[in-house]
C-alpha cells in the first residue's frame, strides 16, 4: 500500500511536468513552488478552539483518629492507583544553617527501612510493575507510588514501610551526600544555576532549597533523623488516593497501614494571604548584581522580585498566573517572542512564580551570548514595563489563558497529575473545590488585572547576570547609565556571607 501511494505521487509530478512541455519547469522548481504555497498557507495562525471543560472527580475526605487526613478522588477509566503522602513541611522548615536537609531526608526515605534495603525496595516495586517516589519542595515533602489496582495492597505495604520505618543508614547517607555534592559542584559552574542559586539569598532572602556544598557536607544522620521526627507527623499530613479505588477501600488501607502512626503534630504556620497595596511608581530595577564567571560560554540573565502579601491563597493568584503565561509561559510568550523569535539571542526565555503561603518569588530568565547580555537585560525590563503600562488585547490574552486551562485539563487526566494538583491545594490549605473553579477563575481575568498586578508587584526587582563580565561590561554601562552595579567574582562567592563574598560569614 505504501509503495502504491509513493508511485501515485510520482505519476502526478510527471503529469504536471508533461502538461508544460518546453518550459523551464523542473522537479526542483516544482518543489520550490510547493514550499512557497505551504509557507503562505501557514502564515495565518489558526485561532484557538473554544474552551473545553475538564471532568474533575469530587474529592472525598476522611479523618483518621491519629489526625491523618485521607483524600480520595475516583477515576475508574484505567486500572491504576496513585497514592501520595503529603507532609506540610519542606525546605522552609529547615535550620538556616543546614539547607538541603529536607531534600536529603526525602530522598533517603526510599533508600532503606528497618526490614528492606534500597535494592530490595526497588526490586519489589519493579516486580509489581509500579514506581515509588519521594521529594521535598519549599512548602512540603512527599512520598508516593503508582501501581495497577490489582497490586495495590502489596505496594501499599512497601510504601508504608518506606514512610514510617526509614533506616537512614550511614552508607546510604554517604552515597546520597556524595552524589549531591558531585551534582552541585558541576551545577555551580553553570550560569543559569548560579543565577538562581544567588537569587535565593540575594533577592528572596531564603537559603537555597537544594543546599550548599558546605551544608550538604555537614548534614549528619542525626540531623536527618531529627528533621524526620519533627516534621513527618500525621496531623500535618494528607494521604491522597487517586484512581481505580473507592473511598471505602482507601479508608481501610489508610487505617491498616497508617493508623498506628501516633505522633502528634507540632502545628503549622498558615502565613498571610493578604493583598498588596498600591505603591508609588518606581523604576523596574532596584539593584543590579553581576557574578563574574570568566570564560563562561554564555551569560544567564535573570530579573527577580520577591512579592510580599500575595501568596498561593490570594485572589491575585489567577491574575499572576495569566500574567506569567503572557510574559514567559511558553514558546509564543512575549519574552520568547522578543528574545528568541525576533532577535535570535537565546534558545528560550521564560518566567515563573515560586509560591509561598503569604508570598511569591517571581523570576524572568534566559541565557544568551556574553556579548548580548546587556541587550537581553534591557529587553526583559522593557517587557516588565509594558505589562504595567499597556493593556493586552483579548486576541493576545485568550490564547494565553487557553495554554493554562489546556495544560491544567491535560494534567488532571493522569492519576499522578491529579494527585499532585490535590496535594498543592492541601499544602496551602485551599479547599479541593478549587479544582472545579480553576478554569472559570483563569478565564475571568481581565487585562486591567494584569496591569494592576504588574505595577504593584513587579517593579523594584533585581537584575542578576552571571557570565564573563569583561565581555559585556562596557555595553552594560552604556545601556544602564547611572545604575549602580555590584560585581562579585564567582571564585569569591559565598552564599552564607552577608556580602556574598568569602570572609564575611553570617
Amino acid at each position: 500500500m505504501k509503495e502504491s501511494i509513493i508511485t501515485t505521487k510520482a505519476q502526478r509530478h510527471r503529469g504536471f511536468l508533461r502538461a508544460f512541455p518546453g518550459s523551464a519547469i523542473s522537479l526542483l522548481s516544482l518543489c520550490l513552488w510547493v514550499f512557497v504555497v505551504q509557507t503562505f498557507s501557514q502564515e495565518t495562525i489558526p485561532a484557538p478552539g473554544a474552551p473545553r471543560s475538564a471532568a474533575i472527580p469530587a474529592v472525598k475526605e476522611i479523618k483518621l483518629k491519629n489526625g491523618l487526613t485521607v483524600a480520595v478522588a475516583e477515576k475508574h477509566n484505567v486500572p491504576l492507583v496513585t497514592v501520595q503522602l503529603l507532609v506540610r513541611n519542606g525546605a522552609g522548615a529547615e535550620n538556616n544553617k543546614l539547607p538541603g536537609l529536607a531534600n536529603l531526608t526525602a530522598s533517603l526515605l526510599t533508600k532503606g527501612t528497618k526490614t528492606r534495603s534500597a535494592t530490595q525496595i526497588a526490586e519489589e516495586i519493579e516486580f509489581l510493575g509500579g514506581s515509588i517516589f519521594s521529594f521535598a519542595g519549599w512548602q512540603n515533602s512527599s512520598v508516593g507510588m503508582s501501581i495497577t489496582s490489582d497490586k495495590f495492597d502489596r505496594a501499599m505495604e512497601i510504601m508504608a514501610d518506606v514512610t514510617l520505618n526509614p533506616s537512614f543508614t550511614e552508607d546510604e547517607l554517604k552515597l546520597a551526600r556524595s552524589q549531591t555534592l558531585d551534582e552541585m559542584t558541576y551545577s555551580l559552574t553553570q550560569p543559569s544555576f548560579l543565577a538562581s542559586y544567588v537569587a535565593s539569598r540575594y533577592s528572596f532572602g531564603e537559603h537555597p532549597a537544594g543546599g550548599t556544598p558546605a551544608s550538604i557536607a555537614a548534614i549528619s544522620r542525626a540531623d536527618i533523623a531529627s528533621f524526620y521526627s519533627d516534621n513527618y507527623r500525621p496531623a500535618e499530613s494528607v494521604l491522597i488516593f487517586v484512581g481505580d479505588i473507592t473511598p471505602e477501600k482507601a479508608a481501610a488501607a489508610a487505617e491498616k497501614y497508617f493508623g498506628a502512626w501516633k505522633k502528634e503534630g507540632r502545628g503549622y504556620g498558615s502565613g498571610s494571604a493578604g493583598v498588596v497595596g498600591a505603591t508609588d511608581p518606581k523604576p523596574v530595577v532596584r539593584r543590579m548584581l553581576i557574578v563574574d564567571l570568566p570564560n563562561a560560554g554564555q551569560a544567564a540573565v535573570n530579573f527577580v522580585k520577591p512579592i510580599r502579601g500575595v501568596g498561593r491563597r490570594s485572589k491575585q493568584y489567577y491574575a499572576a498566573s495569566v500574567l506569567n503565561s503572557l510574559l514567559g509561559g511558553g514558546y509564543s510568550s512575549r519574552l520568547n517572542l522578543e528574545i528568541r523569535i525576533k532577535r535570535g539571542l537565546s534558545y528560550g526565555a521564560g518566567s515563573n512564580f515560586g509560591w509561598r503561603d503569604g508570598a511569591a518569588n517571581f523570576s524572568a530568565r534566559t541565557q544568551t551570548k556574553n556579548e548580548s547580555a546587556a541587550q537581553v537585560a534591557e529587553l526583559i525590563i522593557a517587557e516588565i514595563k509594558r505589562l504595567a503600562e499597556t493593556s493586552a488585547s483579548e486576541a493576545e490574552l485568550s490564547p494565553r489563558k487557553s495554554v493554562l486551562t489546556g495544560g491544567f485539563g491535560r494534567n488532571l487526566e493522569t492519576t499522578q497529575g491529579l494527585a499532585g494538583a490535590i496535594a498543592d491545594l492541601y499544602t496551602f490549605r485551599i479547599p479541593t473545590s478549587e479544582l472545579n473553579a480553576y478554569m472559570s477563575n483563569v478565564n475571568s481575568v481581565q487585562s486591567v488585572d494584569l496591569k494592576e498586578f504588574a505595577s504593584m508587584s513587579l517593579f523594584q526587582g533585581d537584575i542578576i547576570i552571571v557570565g564573563d563580565y569583561s565581555v559585556f561590561k562596557d555595553d552594560l554601562a552604556k545601556r544602564f547609565p547611572g545604575q549602580q552595579i555590584a560585581v562579585i567574582k564567582a571564585s569569591e562567592l559565598d552564599i552564607d556571607s552577608e556580602t556574598l563574598r568569602k570572609g564575611d560569614v553570617r
